[in-house]
């Protein structure tokens, strides 16, 4: 912040003489913060400018800073109170800010703050007024000068030369004065004192003067100071600096930080190398560390401001951040191999990468990093897959040795803290740090853009889908473990683990993976154990059912996207998929063998059922689709489900009867739990080859029919609540089955019909019974309320032609002569009955909600009729047209002078609808059928009603003359 005006330095001489003579009054008492409180106010109702002063703006600036954050959140809080009802009014809202506020812990430590500052000045200026006042002015400010810049500490008296170093708001000729004293040639003692007045000065008055430059630069030389505390007072200043200051100013200090760290880095005093190890507790190794650390925390805050400034002050700090990383790729540097570089200190202290993660998840920030990794900085690129391939070779070479790959994922820390890292520990925190920035960087077009890069060692370049295999071969040449050992650890740093996450995101990036994992390499890459292990050939894979169960859940992810599913069955180039078996062929002939237990490997695996129903639903992903099925038919892969389900099933009824012994019981019962739970996924597997007409035809030849239907309705029980991704896939099965008569009486004999019409009923005429009214419901404005449209759609979906026959063929309407409240509508005959054709008064008293309940049975009626099969069904055996007819014969006004004239409502309108649609056949060219709404301009219905036959010729549309009908 600027030096202050004359006029502030009125301002508080005047406050300071004031506060003197309160403490002189209150001698005996300690002065507080409540003091200087009411001379602020005193001041405030007395001078005009009293708010434009340099002082008060900074007093304000501060306090806005420190408790301004509690104030907006509070503020959040209260607005969305305000719009529930629960606070009221603008006083009320402020009332509750302020008292919320002095409250907060901010608020407190504020005050603390203030008060113990105050309590020193004051003590300051009680011990030094006598001193003050017999030492000459003059004198005493040249010594003062010399002594320190005095904060709240300084000796102060009524002098307008001494005032200027009170309360440490310092000018420009003291900034410049501390940075000739900074300069390290001049003694130790004058930098740390002036070093210790830095710290206690505003960043803000530091960052912005004239002299930051020179401060800057014999700052960024003092860091590398031997004397440890000196180098630390400076990190606290920095790390006081990025707390408390915008970022078009910390973006200076962290330059100059990054700056010593290269030069450090590149200088000849620095020596470390991997194969060494690293010894944390060494105090220069600590140093250093502390340093790359708030480096690495400024890194990860940045992001969250830097939008608000100019772009350049961004590319300043990623430039010199990216120039650090790369030192030992620079011309200049003569690096060995063996170099411990500034990246391996980073990845010690932020293993995942977050920093980088954070920097690319905008495009504002995107755009530069990589437009600055193409320009100078590619090296890093190079290094980072040259990490992961060194690791890769390193593992396939133990792995081929059949020597045992050490594993720093899983090692567990002792009782005794380890303060060193050895060096294959530190090349494999590089090598996750790397591998999580690749995966990172790769997400991205821009990203993508920098490959192929060209390594040292190796003649051709590296591609994407160079990387994508390596990737993939690292799950299974690098250690890995069973997913029941992995779900212990929480922060699991398994290579195996981290590209699985990498891979599964790259899945959900739509152009990320047609980019990077559908292509022919990617999938072979992914494939490898599997032919390996139809082959019959030697396979050098650590824990072979974790592998096999990673690959099985990418392919399943790479086969629920269109475009992946048509790499997995027809190949990078379709033109080319006859010539070859593709990946299609290669799961489903896996698939078949693992159901058979052709595989001797996984023989006696306890994961052996988890292993095959990953498989099972990769194909089940394929075969859900017309396409996917046609390919798959030749396997008769239905038919190696249907008898592995009869398998399970006769071994599930031949479960011994548990006896006293407890752990024998124990393990039964564990054994009957995993036997149905691998017979669900077998009839699950079987239920969606129904996904497709093909498919049903194949689910009805297995004969496991009724037994999907009942597994599914037993499904649709447990799941109160489903996600729509299950609701959706049950609608599309439940409508395929409902083509076929066989499955339409499946679905009746499971319950699920009956489930569906009870559910209906609860919505239409009972509502929830654990909803608490609260409020009377409110009265439905569309025809089929909100909460009745999925059950609507469900029935609709049903009642196919092939399920009508089934369900109502030959079966008479009830027509009973009393129905009670609580009868139940159990069937599709009770809906027709209840709720379409209500011929008798019984009906129509029986129902709570008639109107609403009708108009559903009438646009239900309505959907059903525009299929010609049902609709002569319901009209040869229950006479609708004629129902419908008397309905609205019956609905006319009373008049004794003769007939009276229609009455005009919901019902009218909708039966006036149905009787159109189902006795006039034809198109929009060859009938018109009635809105279901009144004419705009006169309020009235414009169609006119009938109540017996013919139809009105309103209705018809003119047939069109020989010369339009040839045109």
């Amino acid at each position: 912040m600027s030096h202050f005006t004359s006029e502030d330095e009125a301002l508080l001489q005047s406050m300071l003489r004031q506060l003197l003579q309160s403490v002189k009054e209150k001698i005996a008492g300690a002065p507080s913060v409540e003091c200087a409180e009411e001379i602020l106010l005193h001041l405030e109702e007395t001078d005009e400018n009293f708010h434009n002063y340099e002082f008060v703006k900074y007093l304000r600036q501060y306090v806005k800073n420190t408790v301004g954050p509690v104030i907006e959140e509070e503020t959040e809080k209260c607005t969305s109170a305000q719009n529930q009802g629960e606070i009221s009014g603008y006083d009320t809202l402020v009332q509750h800010l302020t008292k919320k506020t002095r409250e907060s812990k901010e608020y407190r430590e504020m005050m603390h703050a203030l008060k113990n500052v105050m309590m020193i000045v004051v003590e300051s200026l009680i011990n030094k007024f006598e001193e003050d006042r017999m030492h000459d002015k003059e004198l005493d400010s040249k010594a003062k000068k010399e002594r320190q810049s005095g904060y709240y500490t300084d000796n102060c008296s009524d002098s307008d030369s001494s005032f200027n170093q009170s309360y440490a708001f310092m000018s420009q000729e003291q900034l410049q004065l501390l940075a000739e004293r900074l300069d390290p040639i001049q003694p130790k003692e004058v930098r740390q004192e002036a070093l210790q007045t830095l710290c206690l000065a505003p960043a803000s008055d530091i960052l912005s003067s004239e002299s930051w430059p020179s401060l800057r630069k014999h700052l960024t030389i003092s860091l590398a100071d031997p004397d440890a505390t000196f180098s630390e007072k400076i990190l606290r200043f920095y790390a006081k600096t990025f707390s408390s200051s915008p970022f078009n100013l910390t973006k200076e200090v962290y330059t100059s930080l990054a700056r010593h760290l290269e030069l450090y880095f590149l200088s000849g005093e620095y020596s470390l190398h991997v194969s060494a190890g690293l010894d944390v507790s060494n105090s220069d190794v600590n140093r250093l560390l502390k340093k790359v650390r708030l480096l690495n925390e400024y890194q990860k805050e940045a992001p969250s401001s830097w939008i608000r400034h100019p772009e350049k002050y961004m590319e300043e700090v990623v430039e010199s951040t990216l120039s650090l990383l790369s030192v030992k790729h620079k011309p200049n540097h003569p690096a060995s191999p063996d170099f411990l570089s500034p990246m391996h200190f980073l990845a010690l202290l932020d293993i995942k990468a977050v920093w980088f993660k954070k920097w690319t998840h905008a495009y504002y920030s995107r755009r530069v990093v990589f437009r600055l990794l193409e320009r100078k900085y590619k090296s890093l690129i190079n290094a980072a897959v040259q990490q992961c391939l060194d690791y890769f070779e390193f593992c396939k070479a133990a792995v081929n040795k059949n020597s045992k790959v050490s594993d720093f994922s899983q090692q567990q820390c002792s009782d005794t803290q380890n303060f060193s890292y050895t060096g294959p520990e530190l090349q494999y925190i590089y090598f996750v740090h790397s591998l999580c920035l690749l995966g990172r960087l790769l997400i991205y077009k821009q990203g993508q853009d920098l490959f192929p890069v060209q390594l040292k060692n190796k003649k051709d370049n590296v591609s994407i889908t160079d990387v994508l295999v390596l990737f993939t071969q690292l799950i299974y040449y690098s250690p890995s473990y069973p997913k029941t050992d992995l779900a212990a650890h929480s922060d699991n740093y398994s290579p195996e683990s981290l590209v699985m996450e990498i891979l599964q995101v790259f899945c959900a990036q739509t152009g990320c993976a047609a980019e990077c994992l559908y292509t022919d390499a990617a999938i072979d890459a992914l494939l490898h154990p599997v032919q390996s292990l139809l082959s019959g050939t030697e396979v050098f894979i650590n824990c072979l059912e974790t592998t096999l169960l990673d690959v099985a859940d990418i392919l399943a992810r790479i086969a629920a996207a269109e475009d992946g599913l048509s790499v997995l069955l027809y190949g990078e180039n379709e033109k080319n998929a006859k010539d070859s078996l593709t990946a299609a062929h290669v799961i489903v002939q896996f698939t078949k063998k693992l159901l058979h237990d052709d595989i001797s490997l996984l023989s006696g695996s306890e994961f052996m059922p988890v292993v095959k129903g990953a498989f099972i639903f990769v194909c089940r992903q394929m075969y859900r689709t017309c396409e996917g099925l046609q390919m798959l038919i030749p396997y008769g892969l239905h038919e190696t489900i249907a008898e592995a389900w009869r398998k399970t099933s006769l071994l599930s009824e031949r479960v011994p009867t548990p006896v006293t012994d407890a752990d024998s019981t124990s393990s039964i019962s564990q054994e009957s739990k995993n036997s149905l739970l691998w017979e669900e996924t077998l009839l699950d597997a079987l239920l969606n080859f129904s996904t497709t007409p093909k498919g049903l035809f194949l689910l009805h030849s297995t004969g496991a029919m009724n037994d999907c239907v009942n597994f599914m309705f037993n499904s649709l029980s447990k799941k109160i609540q489903t996600n729509e991704y299950e609701d959706f896939g049950n609608r599309i099965i439940v409508t395929q089955m409902a083509t076929t008569p066989m499955a339409a009486v499946a679905l009746q004999n499971s319950g699920f019909i009956k489930a569906l019409v009870t559910e209906l009923w609860a919505l239409l005429e009972c509502g929830k019974d654990d909803l608490r009214i609260t409020q009377p419901k409110s009265t439905p404005v569309d025809p089929i309320d909100q909460s009745c449209q999925k059950s609507f759609l469900f029935l609709v979906n049903l009642l196919t032609y092939p399920a009508v026959f089934e369900l109502l063929s030959k079966r008479d309407i009830p027509n009973k002569p009393m129905y009670s409240f609580r009868e139940v509508p159990t069937d599709i005959i009770d809906i027709i009955d209840r709720l379409v054709i209500l011929n008798s008064e019984a009906k129509i008293h029986s129902l709570f909600n008639y109107e609403q309940s009708h108009i559903f049975g009438l646009r239900l009626l309505n959907v059903l009729c525009c299929e010609l099969n049902t609709l002569l069904l319901l009209e040869t055996q229950y006479k609708v047209s004629q129902v419908l007819l008397t309905a609205q014969e019956e609905n006319v006004t009373e008049t004794s002078e003769g007939p009276g004239v229609f009455i005009i409502d919901g019902l009218s309108v909708e039966r006036n609808h149905v009787l159109v649609r189902i006795n006039l056949i034809g198109g929009p060219q060859e009938r018109i059928l009635p809105l279901r709404e009144l004419d705009k301009g006169s309020g009235l219905y414009p169609w006119p009603m009938f109540s017996s036959f013919p139809v009105p010729k309103c209705y018809l549309a003119e047939i069109p003359r020989k010369a339009e009908f040839r045109q």
